[in-house]
């Protein structure tokens, strides 16, 4: 997509190839993180750290799926220049408003799946 949608589309191709590598990294830090307390032994709790390391592979990987970026919407930003749009600021209101809506909707979404991954690890661990 090369043009701004409110609420749909603020970030192109670039963009959201950058998010997709965020999200990886992010996964595969929380699977170290998740292999280095199991393998040395570490009491089960400390699983529940991969949290924030998933929350931030889920917001990428949501982020390039949607073609949505959550800080560019609650900042009112647009950033297509990687598929041949241009990037720049909102100003209109009814635009600002979609897109924050949209923002919260990456953020809870990528919230509630990070929250349900992390209990699974965790319980799939101390069911070991």
């Amino acid at each position: 997509m090369n043009e701004y949608q409110p609420g749909v589309c603020n970030i192109g191709r670039d963009e959201r190839r950058k998010r997709r590598r965020a999200g990886a990294l992010s996964f595969l830090a929380a699977a170290a993180y998740v292999g280095f307390v199991l393998g040395t032994g570490q009491p089960a709790g400390l699983l529940l750290g991969a949290f924030p390391l998933l929350f931030g592979g889920f917001v990428g990987i949501v982020q390039d799926r949607m073609g949505f970026c959550a800080a560019f919407g609650a900042l009112a930003r647009y950033d297509l220049s990687g598929s041949g749009g241009d990037a720049g600021s909102i100003d209109e209101a009814e635009a600002v408003k979609q897109d924050r809506v949209r923002a919260f909707q990456v953020l809870a979404v990528s919230t509630a799946a990070a929250v349900v991954t992390t209990m699974l690890v965790y319980g799939v661990a101390t069911a070991l």
